[in-house]
């Protein structure tokens, strides 16, 4: 009876211990960070940057792992279903975190109980844009020729139940009007019917429009942030425009599986936030249309909940659905 009193006291204790050993031997292989998006793109540049910064830092081996697909969800699931060890992270955001799961019939996975939060990376404003031959000057140009003639003006958004489309919803809410809605796939073919006057207004990141507001091709009405966009001084809040409180943007954030120690999710916490604290990195990202946030997991969880909640019944009113 002692000897097997022993033995169980000895498992509790080294089954007590485990996840602190493993936090401080943690990592002893290369990190897998799965963007769940084609490369090139925002989510995937500031997932570089920041694990760069990290090794940078640390000497840690990251693996970027791009995994496209049904609007993130197939990255997202991949990682929510992978070991629960620390070597297997995802750079989520707004879209397949807090818009998919009342967007998709059937989801593959539940953000708030499959994946555990390690923090905010960045949030990036939209902008509310149209060609410079386009009539509408300001946004009250806009909202008044949506009064005139409900349903007449229509904008473009790179896809059905993306936060541009979604965002559009919310500021016609706010400006109780109706826009006809023009949905593509994909940013490129909008830019250019929007540059060239088929379509009569676009909301879609400032990241993807910029350059053409400096070539001249795109005058910017608002930007939806609740404070204007350094690259974008011209171009007034939507709040700013008449319609107070208004701000809505894309947040990015790393998660691992939801099983993964506290103790590794609070180091890569510590060294995350540690690498946006860097100047040159907030001016790099800066440069994407990309603000630096960072945050603990705690916070980040309930950002995810709050967000998950605010744009399920943007979702709802839309009437967006996709299988």
């Amino acid at each position: 009876m002692l000897f097997n009193r022993r033995h169980v006291l000895a498992a509790a204790l080294a089954a007590a211990c485990a996840p602190a050993v493993l936090a401080q031997s943690y990592p002893a292989k290369a990190i897998k960070v799965v963007v769940p998006f084609p490369p090139g793109g925002g989510p995937d540049i500031i997932a570089r940057e920041v694990t760069q910064k990290v090794t940078a830092a640390t000497g840690w081996t990251f693996v970027i792992d791009n995994r496209p697909g049904a609007g993130g969800n197939l990255g997202v699931d991949a990682v929510a279903k992978s070991p629960a060890d620390g070597y297997t992270l995802v750079l989520g955001q707004t879209s397949n975190l807090a818009i998919n799961p009342s967007l998709y019939a059937k989801l593959p996975y539940n953000p708030l109980k499959d994946l555990a939060p390690i923090t905010t990376a960045a949030t990036a404003p939209l902008a509310l844009v149209v060609s410079t031959s386009s009539p509408y000057k300001t946004l009250a140009d806009v909202v008044n020729a949506a009064k005139a003639k409900p349903g007449a003006v229509n904008f473009a958004s790179p896809g059905n139940g993306t936060v541009a489309h979604l965002t559009g919803e919310l500021f016609q809410k706010a400006a109780g009007v109706r826009f006809q809605h023009v949905p593509y796939k994909g940013a490129n073919q909008a830019l250019n019917d929007v540059i060239g006057g088929q379509v009569d207004l676009y909301m879609a990141s400032v990241t993807s429009v910029l350059q053409q507001i400096r070539n001249g091709k795109l005058r910017p009405l608002a930007v939806t942030s609740a404070k204007r966009v350094n690259d974008l001084p011209q171009a007034p809040t939507i709040a700013e425009a008449g319609y107070k409180g208004f701000d809505a943007t894309t947040w990015f954030g790393f998660l691992a599986p939801a099983a993964t120690p506290k103790d590794i999710v609070a180091r890569l916490n510590t060294e995350f936030n540690k690498a946006l604290q860097q100047n040159d990195l907030r001016k790099r990202l800066g440069e994407e249309g990309a603000d630096v946030a960072g945050s603990t997991p705690e916070q980040f969880a309930t950002l995810m909940r709050d967000e998950l909640q605010r744009w399920s019944k943007v979702v709802k009113e839309s009437g967006a659905k996709l299988d």
